[in-house]
């Protein structure tokens, strides 16, 4: 039997409100470091420690409750001014939270953690004894291994997966070498050298299955709930006054009155439906702070291990995006933070090379804008060469010298995003931003977003995220293609314009047209889809994507509409993001244009108006 059964609940309550409390914790943390004698902080922190390890008491989890009153013990002695906290105190500190995180990893798949290992446990101690103790980034290996099994890790390479996993709270597999913030060094001398921790074993690893695990609840302000419970109501009032009316209609009566009656029933009951679509859709809307609190420790970690003096500085955190898409922006978020802080922020002899002050900022900000919400990370780093990344692109074979002469240097930024641009001497050359980046931007085209990147060398990189408010409503417009109805995404659409089959031009093979002093290409939406050519299209959809503008040729347009996506279940059409109903009743692809892009990477060879252009 589960040492949890019939504690299933409290298990989960426990882990909901004790994980927010630690990324408070960690948070706090980090202010302390900038103010060690603050008394609320401190206080702060032991309250949290105290508060997790009642309820860990309460769950009988012994061992995440030893690990707790060590740490609340020494938190204890700083605040009544026992012991001064030093940067090797803090470390010990942010190595007992990754192993409090841990546990939760644990707990999250209802096995009891194991014990915090020996030498954690000694180094609290030696701490609150008096002792010092200095945590580095490399663990020391078991003496048994030979040692051509226990390479050397660079002081300047930072442990991602350790820093990755520790701010998720799971372990990284079996490592070659240890998580970050998670080793003992030999002890400096000390007034009580046998309480000096010796080197520790390699821990065991939390669930892997824990990192992938999505949160199933929500909390929700009562106020959002009787205000959906309200317009429940009134569309029930109003079902009754439709039911009435339908009766009335049946039996004969269709007088004006009863008429004007139907129409403003009608109109009340749209208007009531969308103002409970809107109601429950705030529903689903949180705060992003909760996910923004995750970083001011990943931050501080990775730059002490950097040896740089960084200061992660957070705003818009009241902004409120849909949960699910929070869940959905974690690994592109803390994949660009650890480049800012890593790569962007220059190093301490750099900076004061240039002039620069030797704290580096990168700042992490949300901002709601219209209905699209902009986060925005950046740094006052050393920034990018956009000659460097054309180079560089050329050079791996991703674009050749021609496209690479005709990009400016905004288009040039946007290389790193292609599949296989970066490199590991890109670090010193272009801030190191290409690795992964293609992945950051297809994560944030799952999510309908865009990302763009604006550089200025020797001041600084600001990558600039756009999302919209909720995937659960999708803005689109309604297009024609023959008889049958697609629906793109309305975030893309600048503009409909009609075609004239003259004002389209062949250039080099491909069609393209002038809108507005811009040449644009123009891309066939029967085209893309595999679908034969019927004459020419009589509109262009003016789109706009994260990388290029075009013109979408469709034969006709039916208007815009909100609508709720359904996916297609077991099977994932190349192009089709899902399908919705419309007004009559029929099924309407909703299509993937991202997608449909990287299917269609070269420019759409203008054969529909071959007939009709004049050369």
């Amino acid at each position: 039997m589960s040492h949890f059964a019939g504690m299933e609940e409290l298990l989960q309550d426990f882990l909901m409100e004790a994980g927010e409390l630690l990324s408070d914790v960690d948070n706090k943390l980090v202010e302390l470091e900038k103010r060690p004698g603050d008394k609320s902080l401190l206080n702060d922190i032991f309250r949290g420690f105290h508060t997790i390890k009642g309820g860990a008491g309460f769950l009988n989890v012994n061992e995440l409750v030893e690990l707790c009153h060590r740490t609340e013990n020494l938190f204890d002695k700083l605040r009544t001014a026992e012991l001064t906290l030093t940067p090797d105190i803090m470390d010990v500190i942010m190595a007992a939270t990754g192993v409090v995180r841990d546990m939760f990893g644990h707990l999250g798949q209802a096995q009891v953690p194991p014990p915090a290992e020996k030498y954690l446990l000694d180094a609290l101690d030696a701490v609150i004894a008096g002792g010092h103790v200095s945590l580095h980034a490399a663990q020391p290996q078991p003496e048994a291994a030979p040692a051509a099994a226990a390479p050397v890790e660079n002081s300047q390479s930072p442990d991602w997966d350790g820093l990755y996993h520790t701010l998720l709270g799971s372990s990284a597999p079996e490592p070659h070498h240890a998580p970050s913030v998670s080793a003992l060094t030999e002890a400096h001398p000390a007034p009580h050298p046998e309480l000096l921790p010796a080197a520790p074993p390699p821990r065991a690893a939390a669930p892997q299955a824990t990192a992938a695990v999505k949160e199933t609840t929500i909390r929700v302000d009562t106020t959002r709930l009787d205000q959906v419970l309200t317009y429940t109501g009134e569309i029930g009032l109003t079902k009754n006054r439709l039911t009435s009316l339908r009766a009335d209609i049946l039996a004969g009566k269709q007088d004006a009155s009863t008429l004007k009656a139907l129409d403003e029933a009608v109109s009340q009951l749209d208007l009531l439906v969308g103002d409970l679509q809107s109601a429950v859709m705030k529903t689903r809307m949180q705060p992003i702070g909760r996910l923004f609190q995750k970083y001011p420790r990943l931050a501080r970690d990775l730059a002490r291990q950097l040896g740089k003096d960084v200061e992660l500085l957070l705003s818009g955190e009241d902004t409120e995006i849909d949960k699910t898409m929070i869940e959905d922006l974690n690994d592109p978020l803390v994949h660009l933070v650890r480049n800012a802080v890593d790569h962007g922020v220059d190093s301490p002899e750099e900076r004061a090379a240039a002039g620069k002050p030797l704290k580096s900022v990168v700042r992490l900000t949300a901002a709601q804008v219209g209905d699209h919400i902009i986060i925005e990370i950046a740094d006052d780093g050393r920034g990018m060469r956009p000659d460097t990344i054309r180079h560089k692109a050329v050079e791996k074979g991703l674009i050749d010298l021609d496209t690479a002469n005709s990009l400016d240097d905004r288009q040039s930024l946007q290389l790193i995003f292609l599949p296989g641009f970066s490199t590991k001497d890109l670090i010193s050359d272009v801030s190191g931003r290409g690795v992964g980046m293609d992945v950051v931007k297809t994560n944030i085209g799952k999510l309908n977003g865009r990302i763009e990147i604006t550089s200025s060398v020797g001041q600084g990189t600001t990558i600039t995220i756009s999302l919209p408010l909720t995937l659960a409503i999708l803005p689109v417009l309604l297009v024609r293609v023959g008889d049958q109805p697609f629906a793109v995404p309305l975030s893309m659409v600048r503009e409909i314009t009609p075609i004239d089959p003259k004002d389209v031009k062949q250039v080099s093979g491909r069609a393209t047209m002038i809108v507005r002093d811009e040449v644009m290409a123009v891309r066939s939406l029967a085209s893309m889809i595999g679908w034969p050519e019927n004459g020419a299209p009589a509109f262009g959809v003016l789109m706009q994507s994260a990388d290029t503008t075009f013109v979408l040729a469709i034969d006709g347009f039916i208007g815009r509409d909100d609508v709720v996506i359904k996916p297609l279940l077991d099977i994932k059409p190349q192009g089709i993001a899902g399908a919705t109903l419309s007004g009559d009743g029929s099924v309407v692809l909703v299509l993937d244009m991202e997608e449909l892009l990287r299917m269609n990477p070269d420019t759409t060879r203008a054969t529909l108006f071959a007939k009709t252009v004049v050369h």
